[in-house]
């Protein structure tokens, strides 16, 4: 498989991630974003929305990072990472959907603003940010891992990177121990590979 990136991407770090803790052979592929390489015909060709990641799989083409964590994961078969039992893989979904909505629309763009500059008003998405750990937090206070399973699911590689790396759009991590708690267990996961660090926000 080959995964077009951006090492500064939390969306390109989870699938990468994923790949990775699944044990897929792969090959990443880097996608200068700054020199406007995702906006170029070859790229769109493979994401007409021109944004990374995007997962070639022998001539498969799939687009979108949450779509690929579900895809490698019904590749590799069975497994703990989607399980089939309707009511744990609906809850599994739930967090995918966290994952697209609440963080994306919270940690995620409270670190494009310092990063990249993004035109979010920073108050708003930090509000937000806080709002939906508040929540996470709790639930973290009684399971192990964020869909309720006895082992991570693809819900847990999909918030990871954001929350994680959260500090660098302002978010503060501190009062939340149980979602300290869990980064680290999913740090300690065979396969794991860190989300790049930028000076940025509270880590300037």
């Amino acid at each position: 498989m080959k995964l077009y990136h951006f090492p500064l991407s939390g969306h390109a770090h989870r699938a990468a991630l994923f790949l990775s803790l699944a044990g897929v052979e792969h090959e990443l592929i880097p996608v200068d974003l700054a020199a406007g390489a995702h906006k170029q015909p070859e790229f769109l060709a493979l994401n007409a929305f021109g944004e990374v990641p995007v997962l070639d799989d022998d001539g498969i083409i799939i687009a979108d990072s949450l779509a690929i964590l579900v895809y490698v994961a019904r590749k590799i078969g069975p497994s703990h990472w989607l399980p089939t039992d309707p009511a744990t893989e609906a809850e599994v979904q739930r967090f995918l959907s966290v994952a697209a909505g609440k963080i994306a629309y919270g940690a995620c763009a409270a670190r494009l603003v310092t990063l990249f500059d993004a035109p979010f008003r920073a108050e708003e998405v930090i509000g937000r940010a806080h709002a939906t750990l508040t929540v996470i937090d709790q639930l973290l206070a009684t399971r192990s891992w964020i869909a309720g399973t006895a082992q991570p699911t693809i819900a847990d590689v999909a918030l990871y990177s954001y929350i994680e790396r959260a500090p660098e759009g302002n978010v503060d991590l501190s009062t939340y121990p149980h979602v300290l708690g869990w980064l680290r267990k999913i740090e300690q996961l065979p396969g794991f590979v860190p989300f790049a660090r930028s000076r940025a926000g509270l880590e300037a």
